[in-house]
């Protein structure tokens, strides 16, 4: 486990802080991928309500 030393020589296990680093924005493509797949979403759950519906009105 990781400890720290503080000024005194003492060790302290809190945890480290991690590194903090800007995002960056997404590119052109991952933009497209991201509208694909929540077109993909939208089918599926549509396809799935769909189904749901039609099996519960046959019983």
């Amino acid at each position: 486990m990781p400890y720290t030393t503080e000024e005194g020589g003492r060790l302290n296990n809190f945890a480290r802080e991690p590194k903090v680093y800007q995002a960056e924005p997404p590119s052109d493509g991952q933009k497209r991928n991201y509208i694909f797949l929540g077109i993909a979403a939208t089918v599926l759950v549509g396809g799935l309500i769909f189904v749901a519906f039609s099996v519960s009105s046959v019983a």
